[in-house]
């Protein structure tokens, strides 16, 4: 058993230098690539790099800065904030400045102007002296505030779209409520001479029963009499 340890470890260092090695190659022949600004090739190299040694601060930054180049800022970001997750703020502050100064770039490159300012403000936090940085805080600061403005704006010209959208909803509503009331003051007009109609009607059919009525009972009586009369006259030939 205990020779078994010893031979792992004889094993294990050469293991470890072999991939070192590969690693700094595939750095290096990115940093080539980068520059003669065959970015593309670059990353490809940063990537290779990166599939050796998952920790290398160096293959994450500077394929952070091969993604900017080629405008893949989300890309670039992420590569960028990885690298920042390997270092101490307080003890490696160069390097933190750098990077956090890359992340503002890639948020200001994206018009995310609020993050940008963190990022830039970060940064100057680890290099207050980095005048690059300062300027391009003050041109966040500045975009972010219009970005602000036109947001505001926007909401309040939708507010103003959705009041007037309401206004006219309601006016609709109100027309479409008096159309409704004429209608239904209409259908009850029409009801109400049309149930007058039908009254006049049957009153007048009734008069004409009525009337009928009469005619015959009169006829009758007439015929009856007319029979009484000639019966009479009969018998006083007898």
């Amino acid at each position: 058993m205990r020779k078994f340890i010893v031979i792992l470890s004889l094993f294990l260092t050469p293991y470890s230098l072999l991939f070192a090695q590969r690693e700094m190659v595939d750095v290096s022949k990115g940093n080539r690539e980068y520059r003669q600004q065959n970015f593309t090739e670059a990353e490809v190299n940063y990537r290779r790099a990166v599939e050796t040694n998952k920790n290398s601060y160096e293959a994450h930054y500077n394929m952070g800065d091969a993604l900017y180049r080629q405008d893949k800022y989300s890309d670039a970001q992420g590569e960028f904030e990885t690298a920042a997750k390997m270092l101490d703020k307080r003890t490696d502050k160069e390097r933190y400045a750098k990077v956090m100064h890359n992340i503002g770039n890639c948020n200001f490159a994206q018009q995310q102007y609020g993050p940008a300012v963190a990022a830039y403000m970060e940064s100057l936090r680890a290099n207050p002296k980095d005048n690059d940085t300062r300027y391009n805080l003050v041109k966040a600061m500045e975009l972010l505030q219009q970005q602000q403005q036109q947001q505001q704006q926007q909401q309040q010209q939708q507010q103003q779209n959705q009041d007037q959208n309401k206004d006219q909803n309601q006016q609709q509503q109100e027309q479409q409520q008096q159309q409704q009331q004429e209608q239904n003051q209409d259908q009850q007009q029409e009801e109400q001479q049309q149930q007058q109609q039908e009254d006049q009607m049957d009153k007048e059919t009734a008069e004409q029963i009525l009337q009928a009525l009469e005619q015959d009972e009169q006829d009758t009586q007439e015929k009856m009499q007319r029979q009484q009369g000639k019966k009479r006259r009969v018998e006083k030939e007898w």
